[in-house]
């Protein structure tokens, strides 16, 4: 049922007049069959034609039936609209990065290159802890680095909201599992040249796995040139990995763990004070989606 909705959604957001065509071809349908005689004259043959390509109709006993009437009339009564909520499909590659996106991504492997350049890692650190430094003369580290989780957990919500396009994500994903669906239909019913074509339209398809990279690396890149540097300031702050400590950071206890140095081993190359970031971070990203209500996966 699922699959035909898709199918009767996908045709009338590609062709508007192809709902008062699915309107014709159930109003002249008897007992789920009809005939091209029936509805000639008031659709086209191509759109005939289509209905047949989508397997919206199927080979009957005297001529074709809808596969799924029930399913049809749903997707024709569930959504008014559904050309303004739907994704072109043909358009779906067309994800492009501007040039601020790749002076991002540029940024990016430029600040990672700090995690083993002493002198980018102290250029960054010693530049944002003009801002941060301040706040560890008030607060514990363990509090400013839940600050800046809480901080990185915003951004990197609204980041992915705004330049993460969901309904094309979803077109992504909707176009591939109908090309497997309709692949295991045809391979249980031992149709060859059903599966031929369908293997060349799934050739075709595998454009869409490098634009949802592009559609889900976009807003990573400026996630982590936001946050890289926010990690390089608590490398540089700690003195990390016998690096020299630029603040003098009291001892922090966890449960099981006891009291423990934020630079000492934790759990295997893991340190405290990683651990302690991505434990806040992970924690303010559930609660800012839940409040914000972002939804971070494309609907299906």
């Amino acid at each position: 049922m699922v699959r035909t909705e898709k199918r009767v959604r996908e045709l009338v957001s590609e062709d508007s007049e192809m709902r008062d065509v699915l309107e014709t071809v159930l109003d002249r349908a008897d007992d789920g069959e009809v005939g091209w005689t029936d509805v000639k004259g008031e659709i086209e043959s191509g759109q005939w034609g289509r209905l047949i390509e989508k397997e919206v109709l199927v080979e009957g006993e005297t001529g074709f039936r809808i596969d799924d009437p029930d399913a049809v009339r749903e997707a024709l009564e569930g959504d008014d609209d559904l050309t303004s909520s739907s994704v072109d499909l043909d358009d779906v590659e067309s994800t492009s990065w501007s040039k601020w996106d790749k002076l991002a991504g540029g940024g990016t492997l430029l600040f990672m290159i700090g995690y083993a350049y002493t002198p980018i890692r102290n250029a960054v650190g010693e530049t944002l802890d003009l801002g941060l430094g301040p706040l560890l003369d008030v607060l514990p580290f363990y509090a400013v680095v839940l600050l800046l989780a809480m901080t990185t957990g915003l951004y990197s919500s609204v980041l992915r909201a705004l330049l993460m396009d969901m309904d094309k994500m979803s077109a992504y994903q909707d176009r591939m599992q109908d090309i497997q669906e309709r692949r295991k239909e045809a391979k249980e019913r031992g149709d060859d040249a059903a599966m031929q074509k369908i293997q060349e339209e799934q050739m075709e398809a595998m454009g869409d796995q490098l634009g949802m990279f592009k559609e889900q690396f976009r807003p990573m890149a400026w996630i982590m040139f936001l946050t890289i540097p926010v990690f390089l300031w608590m490398y540089w702050a700690i003195g990390a990995r016998g690096g020299s400590s630029h603040h003098v950071l009291t001892e922090v206890v966890f449960p099981i763990w006891g009291t423990l140095e934020w630079t000492e081993p934790m759990l295997g190359p893991i340190r405290p004070w990683i651990f302690w970031y991505f434990l806040c971070s992970t924690a303010s990203i559930q609660i800012i989606q839940k409040a914000l209500n972002i939804e971070m996966s494309p609907s299906s």
